[in-house]
């Protein structure tokens, strides 16, 4: 048997399992199928020789595969709901029934009003168990932020969060955002404490802690990859994101630094109670090109 006949078999292992998550992500069982075989695709040309768990670096690579096929629809309604929608292969439909029953029969329509990256960590999590450091991986966020999506999506699936709360709910993440930002223009240090959580961290990724340390010359704060305290990060931040300006990262509000309008490091901000409790910094191009930016 050649290399390329035991990947195949040891895939067919978790077919089944790959097609139900990648329906339970597109809603369409075709474009689950296209999905599930764009993943064996990439196992094929992938080196999995020190892949311990198969099953969970498959269900990472569909969702990415279903992300991008999220993010490319132009619109979030474009699968049909209800009568006109695709049928469900039988084989399907008690696991469907089942899923459907857990989080109610509008489960289909609410999710398609979902951000592509809330879809990803709620489905990836609440349904099929992934970590949320797995699904982090997959939307380019923190766990925290991934966190996040998961909860203001398992919200609005429950029924606990109307279209109207999620909107105030993100508004109020923007309005502190912002606070923060103008905070940062005028250096303005007890207003910077004032949204910050006392236990704030601040993640930057390797490309922002690169960048940081050749600009350190010209008086730019040299980051490390991890930063606790509030007061510290009020510090690095005082008088900074001058050039920063508003954004959406996948649907939540943000900073982006952009100049020509390319962007070249994202905010992602991570807020609880009011208060900011984790600041990423994403500078890697890669990183940075799989997000929703809206600028």
């Amino acid at each position: 048997m050649d290399d390329r006949d035991f990947l195949a078999q040891r895939f067919e292992q978790h077919r089944e399992h790959l097609r139900r998550v990648a329906h339970r992500l597109l809603g369409s069982p075709s474009e689950a199928d296209d999905a599930v075989q764009e993943a064996f695709l990439r196992l094929l040309r992938a080196d999995i020789g020190e892949v311990a768990n198969l099953r969970g670096w498959l269900t990472t690579v569909v969702g990415r595969v279903c992300l991008d096929a999220l993010r490319s629809r132009k619109t979030r309604r474009e699968e049909p709901i209800g009568p006109d929608a695709e049928a469900v292969p039988a084989e399907e439909a008690a696991d469907d029934t089942a899923i459907a029953d857990a989080v109610g029969v509008g489960m289909l329509v609410v999710l398609e009003a979902l951000t592509p990256a809330e879809r990803i960590a709620f489905v990836l999590h609440d349904m099929f168990d992934l970590p949320f450091d797995d699904i982090a991986s997959i939307l380019h966020r923190s766990p925290a932020a991934t966190r996040q999506l998961a909860s203001r999506a398992r919200r609005r699936v429950h029924g606990a969060g109307t279209d109207a709360s999620v909107a105030a709910d993100r508004e109020r993440q923007r309005d502190v955002v912002n606070a923060f930002l103008a905070a940062s223009r005028a250096g303005d240090f007890s207003a910077l404490l004032a949204v910050l959580d006392p236990d704030v961290v601040l993640r930057a990724d390797a490309a922002a802690v690169e960048a940081s340390i050749a600009r350190a010359q010209a008086g730019a704060p040299a980051l490390a990859s991890e930063t606790r305290g509030r007061e510290t990060i009020a510090d690095i931040f005082k008088g900074r994101a001058q050039a920063a300006r508003p954004a959406l990262i996948d649907g939540e509000p943000g900073l982006v630094f952009a100049p020509g309008r390319v962007p070249f490091v994202v905010f992602d901000f991570v807020v609880d109670q009011g208060r900011i409790v984790e600041i990423n910094l994403i500078a890697d191009q890669t990183s940075i090109a799989a997000l929703q930016l809206v600028m």
